[in-house]
Parts: C-alpha cells; structure tokens; sequence
C-alpha cells in the first residue's frame, strides 16, 4: 500500500488517510479541541508529501505521522502565544483530503471520550500526551519518545505515573479493578 501511495494511487491514498486521518483527529481534538480540524488537515498534508522520501513500515509511518501533528500543534500554540493568527488555505486542505465513506465511522469507531477526557483532565498536559501518543497513536515507547523529545525511560517513567494517577482517580470515583 505504502508504494502505491507514493505513487499517488487514489486508493491507496483513501486507505491511508482511513487508517491515519481518524486517530490523528483524535488526538488533536484531545489536547486542543478548537484547533484540532485545521491542524489535522494540515497535517495530512504533510503527511502526503512525506510520503515520496518515507522509507519505512506502518509503525514507523504512524509515528511520522504524529510527529508532524504534535509539531503543527506546536506551531499553532506558538502563533497564538505571539498573537498572530494561524495561516489557512482551506481549498488545498480540501482538495487533498480523499473522499472516504468511512470517516464518521472510523472516528465513532474509537469512541473513547470519556476515556480522553478523564486523561486530560486527571493528568499534567505531558502525561496525557505520551499516554494519548501511546493508545490512539498506537506508538511505542521508543516513537513516543522521539516525538516529544525525551528518553525512552522518561516516557516509561510518565506513562507509569500517569497510569498509577488514573487508577487512583477512579478508585476514588467508586470503579474498581
């Protein structure tokens, strides 16, 4: 599939972006919600034009993949810490986003918003980034650690934590093991 989308084949576009498209936008609209559409799309984007020099298998392609959508993230949080607006061309977004039947699916497919929201509620905003890199990523702790700039050890170390934090609050929730 990977060659065929280098290629620019339709198909392998539209099966990429099904597979891809969905857990990005979940990811985005857990650690910012109002940005999460724009950043995403503009992260296809990229991730298209990646693809051409991408040597590498799904996982690595995934973990490519949302190292670009943290670094767009941090791009927007960066403008708008500096009170410039985020640059937008919705039409190339558009044209460059397949038509796949399945994206509603695929996004209610993974329905974990009350999972999602107790992560960035109950967590500091780096804890609930690597756990939320983790799961709707999909990443392991090496590609999660490449992307937030760290070690592998401090991604085991917060995703332990964090781990430890979720149980306690829902312990005190009244849900048990």
């Amino acid at each position: 599939m990977f060659t065929a989308a280098r290629d620019g084949q339709g198909w392998a576009l539209s099966e990429l972006y099904g597979a891809l498209f969905p857990r990005i936008l979940q990811y985005l609209g857990a650690v910012e919600p109002d940005e999460a559409e724009d950043v995403a799309c503009d992260t296809w984007l990229d991730v298209v034009d990646a693809l051409e020099r991408f040597q590498g298998d799904e996982a690595g392609l995934r973990a490519l993949s949302f190292a670009i959508a943290r670094r767009r993230l941090l791009d927007v949080r960066r403008r708008r810490s500096l009170g410039r607006p985020a640059p937008r061309d919705p039409a190339a977004a558009i044209e460059a986003r397949p038509t796949h039947a399945g994206d509603e699916t695929a996004v209610s497919s993974l329905g974990t918003d009350p999972a999602i929201g107790l992560i960035t509620s109950s967590l500091s905003p780096e804890e609930a980034d690597v756990v939320l890199l983790r799961v709707i990523g999909d990443l392991d702790v090496d590609a999660v650690a490449g992307i937030v700039g760290t070690r592998p050890s401090d991604v085991r170390l917060m995703q332990h934590h964090a781990v430890r934090r979720l149980a306690s609050v829902l312990e005190t929730e009244g849900v048990t093991r």
